[in-house]
C-alpha cells in the first residue's frame, strides 16, 4: 500500500506564485497512492479562483474523501483533506486549536484496507514549538484518538517541526516511531532548495514500512512551496 502526504500551498507554486491545480494532480497521478493526505487544501476562495478544491480532487481521483475545514478565508476557507482508494469505516475531524492562535485540525479515519483496518490521522500543526507540543499532547489524549487504540495507527502531515523534537516527547511514550528519519534523508521545504524536514510520519502497531521517501522531480519543485512525502507499508498480520 502507497501513502503520499503533502502540504500543497492551494495549488499555488512556491516560486512561481501561479495557481495551477492541473500540477498537483499530476504530481500525485505520479505517484499512484493509495492513500492521499493533503495539506492547505482551498474551498471557495478567491486566490484559487474560488475552486471547490476538496470536491475537484475527489472526482478525478474517484475517492472517499473528508475535508476538514480550519481558516476562514473570506467566504470560503482552508484546511486537510483525506482521499482513499477504499471506504472509511469511521472519520472525525478533531479540533487542535490554542487559544487564539491560527485554527489548526487533524483527521483521524478508520480505513478497511484490503490488509485490514488502518488508522490515519492527518494534521498540519502550529508554528510556535510550544504550540505544536501541545497539539500532539491533546490528540494523543483525545478520546476519539484513543478509541482507536487497537488499530495500527499511521500519524502523518506537515509537522512544522524545524528542530525535530516531537519524536522524542510525547510521541515515543506512546509508542510511535518515526518513519522520517534521518532529517537529512527527508527534508521537504522549501520544495526548490529543500532545507526543513517539516512533512513527517509515525508508524505505531502492526506497520510494516517498506520505504519512505521525499518525491524530488522537476514538478514536485515548483507545484507546491513542499516537496510530497511517499511511504510504502503492510500491515503485518501477525499483529
Amino acid at each position: 500500500m502507497r501513502l503520499l502526504s503533502w502540504n500543497i500551498h492551494k495549488g499555488i507554486g512556491g516560486r512561481d506564485r501561479r495557481y495551477v491545480l492541473r500540477r498537483i494532480i499530476d504530481g500525485i497521478e505520479a505517484e499512484n497512492p493509495d492513500i492521499v493526505c493533503l495539506q492547505e487544501v482551498d474551498r471557495l476562495v478567491r486566490r484559487s479562483g474560488f475552486d471547490d478544491q476538496p470536491r475537484l480532487l475527489s472526482r478525478v481521483f474517484r475517492s472517499h474523501s473528508l475535508f476538514q475545514a480550519n481558516v476562514p478565508v473570506g467566504q470560503g476557507t482552508y484546511g486537510n483533506l483525506i482521499l482513499s482508494r477504499w471506504p472509511f469505516g469511521s472519520r472525525h475531524r478533531v479540533s487542535l486549536r490554542q487559544g487564539m492562535r491560527k485554527p489548526r485540525g487533524a483527521q483521524l479515519v478508520l480505513i478497511d484496507t484490503p490488509e485490514g483496518p488502518l488508522h490515519v490521522v492527518h494534521t498540519h500543526l502550529g508554528l510556535a514549538e510550544s504550540e505544536r507540543h501541545w497539539q500532539v499532547g491533546r490528540l494523543l489524549d483525545h478520546v476519539l484518538f484513543r478509541a482507536a487504540l487497537d488499530h495500527p495507527t499511521l500519524l502523518v502531515g506537515d509537522f512544522n517541526d524545524w528542530r525535530n523534537t516531537l519524536a522524542g516527547g510525547a510521541l515515543a511514550t506512546g509508542g510511535f516511531r518515526q518513519v522520517t528519519s534521518p532529517a537529512s534523508r527527508f527534508r521537504s521545504f522549501p520544495a526548490w532548495l529543500a532545507l526543513g524536514a517539516l512533512d513527517k510520519a509515525f508508524v505505531r502497531g502492526g506497520i510494516l514500512v517498506r520505504h519512505a521517501g521525499v518525491v524530488r522531480t522537476s514538478l514536485t519543485r515548483v507545484a507546491s512551496d513542499h516537496l510530497p512525502l511517499v511511504i510504502d507499508f503492510h500491515l503485518d498480520q501477525a499483529e
